[in-house]
């Protein structure tokens, strides 16, 4: 069963509309401390709000920072790191969002006790830029028509219009955000997105973080597979036994690894794959929750339709798209561009056009496919991010203190 659908997740939405009015109430009695700021991560510690917490923390001791953790393996993770942390569905972790002047979040509400919000600054960092249609952007956000779609719009609505600030990575991005949340232009701010100051870390480190992980890599080149999911379908690229055999044999006569990343809520058994051979490894999201600081040790990316390809595109190396179905997921979920200037043109329907793609010639030259696709990842950071200077974070936290003054 998958972990998480839409359906699933607005239901709870929808019942929890009590506690929201409860804890709205709450709020009318409980003042926000200005030097109280909570931050939390939908896909655990790690993203754009640790590296926002590491800045603040940094730029002004005053602060009193707390991190939101999901449960007690993150709050013991985030507590080993030196951060202040709290569950979530604790007291402490809805007083805590209670009394915040500022709530950082990288998904919704959700991230930190959503019942505690009302009346605080928040901070959506959001985790990525969209190519798939995203909250009231997407058709499958609300599950058709009727009184409960209705009902769905109107809590997304309500949510969404209590955001103050959303940083995006380019002008593009920043498009895509005001209409999926329904936001001002003021309200978002191309600044670049934290999470990526990450991507252009140095290799060496993402390296031995990557090894922490899957294991040894000696010399060999890495190439991760991390699509994206299919809102509790079953992944149409799971490989079959041959298909394995295949994957093996090419990675035997390329010196290559393959580091499987499922998506966290993906469906579908990947386990055959190291089973069959040394050289295919699993990187979960419970071993390394935050992906874009293991990037700079990747060579080749092959994903279908998630954003980690603008994330990559950053290194400018070669980014191959494997999506078989890119004619319905476009069709049934939306996309902000079409698919062929997303990929380049250049994706392909089975592992067996994946691997003749990514063979490497006799003579041992780079083969000019992947330098065609290594073109295709400097356009894709040229026309999606304003900024590539590690500086992101340090933008978002002026932008934020600006904000806040503004409100004093």
């Amino acid at each position: 069963m998958p972990s998480f659908t839409f359906a699933r997740g607005n239901a709870t939405k929808l019942l929890s509309s009590p506690l929201y009015a409860l804890g709205r109430l709450a709020s009318v009695f409980i003042r926000r401390r200005d030097a109280l700021w909570v931050f939390a991560c939908g896909s655990g510690l790690g993203e754009g709000s640790l590296a926002l917490y590491r800045m603040a923390d940094a730029a002004d001791p005053s602060l009193r920072l707390v991190w939101i953790a999901r449960d007690r393996e993150e709050l013991a993770r985030a507590r080993a790191l030196g951060l202040t942390s709290v569950l979530r569905s604790s007291w402490r972790g809805f007083r805590m969002t209670l009394r915040a002047r500022v709530i950082v979040v990288t998904h919704g509400l959700g991230d930190v006790n959503r019942f505690g919000t009302h009346g605080a600054f928040i901070l959506q960092l959001w985790h990525g830029i969209p190519l798939k249609r995203i909250q009231l952007d997407s058709p499958v956000t609300f599950g058709g028509s009727g009184l409960v779609s209705r009902m769905l719009r109107a809590l997304y609505r309500r949510n969404s219009a209590a955001i103050d600030l959303v940083p995006a990575a380019s002008e593009s991005s920043a498009g895509r955000l005001r209409t999926a949340f329904g936001l001002p232009a003021d309200r978002v701010v191309v600044t670049g997105d934290p999470r990526d100051d990450a991507v252009l870390g140095p290799r060496e480190a993402a390296r031995e973080l990557l090894e922490r992980g899957v294991g040894g890599l000696g010399g060999d080149e890495v190439i991760l597979f991390a699509p994206t999911w299919r809102d509790g379908e079953a992944d149409p690229v799971v490989p079959t036994d041959a298909e394995w055999s295949s994957i093996a044999e090419h990675l035997e006569a390329t010196a290559r690894v393959l580091v499987l990343r499922p998506h966290p809520h993906s469906v579908g058994d990947y386990r055959p794959g190291p089973a069959a051979s040394n050289r295919i490894r699993m990187l979960s999201a419970t071993v390394q929750n935050d992906i874009n600081p293991v990037l700079p040790a990747i060579d080749i990316l092959v994903t279908d339709y998630s954003s980690i390809a603008f994330d990559f595109a950053l290194l400018g190396r070669p980014i191959a798209f494997l999506a078989p179905d890119a004619r319905e997921y476009a069709r049934t979920r939306g996309l902000y561009e079409p698919y062929r200037e997303f990929s380049g043109g250049s994706e392909v329907e089975s592992w067996a056009e994946l691997l003749a793609l990514l063979a490497t010639p006799a003579s041992g030259n780079k083969p000019v496919a992947l330098e065609r696709l290594a073109a295709h990842a400097v356009h894709l950071a040229a026309t999606h991010h304003e900024y590539r200077d590690g500086r992101n974070t340090e933008r978002v936290y002026e932008v934020l203190r600006t904000r806040l003054g503004g409100q004093a």
